[in-house]
């Protein structure tokens, strides 16, 4: 597992590295000195489990934990000083989605780390109850320089052109960020709606290509009556399978392709339309760390995709489309 350390004291900062240096199969995502570098850190690079202390200076382990499990959840196991001492704060800690607690060990004058036992045995567990040895490379949030961008993902049907310029329109020019749109059309369509896209937003809309790697700047649209899917080559395809799938391109089966192949998390948005495509993917996508957005009723032409999601659990938020452009700005132009 990637594991997040937060600890405003630096001898226990340097136990808490020392334990996890021991631990084969683990390895140190970041260190955090407070709860609002946390939460920071969280967001940029999103760990498998964060070992996070409960008395800090700015925002404590408490509000820390709450700020993450609304906007990139992920395991977290309170380590402070003392359990008992603080258990009225661990107990607000895990009712805002953190795991379980244990006491900090202690690191000794010749270096030795002293208390450990207990700490290792909960990273065990935790580490069996999020599977994290099968996907911990996967939750990486934050792209290398020069590698593949972050990624917004957008599906969409009745009502779905308008909402989508909407989007679009203020959104910056200059981030490192390309938009991939599913929205329910027939191939005859496609092309003449990547252009009113492009005229209704002063960008370059254009229908993916079979092969095609998605880079920085780009706004592609699915353009065939076959299912856009993401490969483990990272880049876009049409594929008839699965062919019992009743929308073509399914929202569905795109986003579970990015969530299964995608080396980072982003945004997903589940936009106005009719029936339930999108739910299941978004959900899948919300479950890999990715931050999920479902459209509000009221700007909805139709609300049945968006609830969908929502009644499923898979939105993080629920905004309108000018909240969305806005929420987009702020969390990926960083």
């Amino acid at each position: 597992m990637r594991i997040g350390i937060v600890n405003d004291v630096r001898a226990a900062c340097e136990a808490l590295r020392r334990v996890v240096d021991s631990l084969p199969d683990h390895e140190i995502a970041w260190t955090a000195a407070d709860g609002v570098e946390a939460v920071a850190m969280a967001k940029r690079d999103r760990p498998d489990l964060i070992l996070m202390d409960l008395i800090m200076p700015h925002l404590d382990g408490v509000q820390a934990t709450r700020q993450i499990m609304a906007s990139v959840p992920c395991a977290i196991l309170v380590v402070t000083a003392t359990v008992s001492g603080n258990i009225s704060l661990v107990y607000e800690a895990m009712g805002f989605g953190a795991l379980d607690a244990v006491d900090t060990p202690m690191l000794g004058p010749a270096g030795e780390v002293s208390g450990a036992g207990a700490l290792v045995e909960k990273i065990g567990m935790i580490a069996k109850l999020v599977g994290a040895a099968d996907h911990r490379r996967a939750a990486r949030s934050a792209p290398a320089a020069g590698g593949p961008p972050k990624l917004v993902l957008a599906g969409a049907s009745t009502g779905g052109p308008k909402a989508i310029a909407d989007l679009l329109l203020p959104l910056p020019r200059d981030w490192n960020v390309a938009v991939v749109v599913v929205q329910h059309v027939d191939v005859a369509f496609s092309q003449g709606l990547a252009k009113w896209l492009g005229d209704r937003t002063s960008r370059a809309v254009r229908v993916a290509e079979h092969g095609q790697q998605p880079v920085a700047g780009d706004v592609l649209l699915a353009g065939t009556n076959d299912h856009l899917v993401l490969s483990k080559a990272r880049t876009l395809e049409y594929r008839e399978e699965p062919r019992e799938v009743f929308f073509r391109p399914s929202v569905d089966v795109f986003f579970e392709s990015v969530a299964e192949h995608w080396p980072h998390t982003g945004v997903a948005l589940l936009l106005t339309g009719m029936g339930r495509d999108g739910a299941k993917g978004l959900l899948r996508l919300r479950a890999r760390g990715w931050h999920t957005i479902a459209q509000d009723e009221a700007s909805s032409v139709v609300w049945s995709m968006p609830k969908a999601g929502i009644d499923a659990g898979a939105a993080c938020e629920v905004l309108t489309i000018d909240q969305m452009a806005r929420s987009l700005s702020a969390r990926l132009s960083a």
